[in-house]
């Protein structure tokens, strides 16, 4: 892995990391193009890289997480549970996924049909009064939150779409999304390291791919940034289809090209 790759996804991780299109499937997707997916420092990569996303949530709503009450984190925690506990039985199968780029092509669509159904379904509700963020509802996007161990699934698609189908305000259910992802990819970032640290994977930690770890996560911090403000602008005035579309063409193109390719 070399510095041009790292800033590439570190660019891909910044743009899609927020959208609800899957930044994990984007760079696995981009890896696996580039010939790298297998590599070791790719795999660390993969998850550390996010650190510079939540870093940008962190900046950009400072004032915000410092001024909420202790409600607030309560339901982050609530959340948080459900994901937690399924990585923690599932991880090593999750690991067997990341070097898995068709459930990535697959995902893609699934996730994007499911976006298209949550918006139609949250449109009947468009009269109506819309709900908080409650305990209750704070658990089911948690439950929601577990699909998105699946590469390809995306993170912010099931807690969005988890909130638009329980008629929470859309602003609200997106920026529920972005603090939800502070605690939960703080954790796997943590996880990863100590693996790579418990198998003496040390070599890795060498000078050169530390600084690519510092210059994809740098890339990712101030894409993240210009990505947060241009969705928070763009859904002002529009919804997720264009997303749903969005992954179900990428899902189909990668999916025919993958088994084109392997054929001939």
């Amino acid at each position: 892995m070399n510095y041009i790759q790292s800033i590439v996804l570190g660019i891909i991780e910044g743009i899609t990391e927020f959208f609800p299109i899957s930044s994990t499937g984007h760079m696995i997707i981009i890896a696996y193009i580039m010939g790298i997916l297998d590599n070791s420092i790719t795999k660390l990569f993969l998850v550390f890289i996010q650190c510079g996303s939540i870093l940008s949530v962190i900046f950009l709503y400072r004032k915000k997480l410092l001024t909420q009450n202790y409600d607030f984190y309560i339901k982050i925690c609530i959340a948080s549970f459900p994901v937690l506990i399924t990585g923690l039985f599932f991880y090593e199968k999750i690991n067997i996924l990341l070097n898995n780029p068709v459930i990535v092509f697959l995902s893609f669509i699934m996730g994007g049909i499911f976006i298209l159904k949550s918006e139609n379904f949250y449109k009947n509700f468009s009269n109506k009064k819309k709900n908080n963020i409650t305990y209750y509802r704070a658990l089911i996007i948690g439950f929601f939150q577990c699909l998105s161990l699946i590469p390809g699934i995306s993170r912010s698609a099931t807690t969005i779409v988890a909130g638009l189908l329980q008629n929470i305000k859309r602003k609200d259910s997106i920026e529920f999304s972005f603090f939800l992802s502070v605690p939960i990819i703080s954790i796997a970032t943590i996880k990863k390291v100590f693996d790579f640290y418990i198998k003496s994977d040390l070599l890795l930690f060498n000078i050169k791919n530390i600084r690519i770890l510092l210059l994809g996560n740098i890339t990712a911090f101030v894409t993240s940034m210009i990505a947060i403000k241009y969705l928070m602008n763009y859904l002002r005035n529009n919804d997720f289809k264009l997303f749903g579309y969005y992954r179900i063409i990428i899902g189909i193109f990668f999916f025919i090209t993958h088994y084109f390719i392997k054929i001939y």
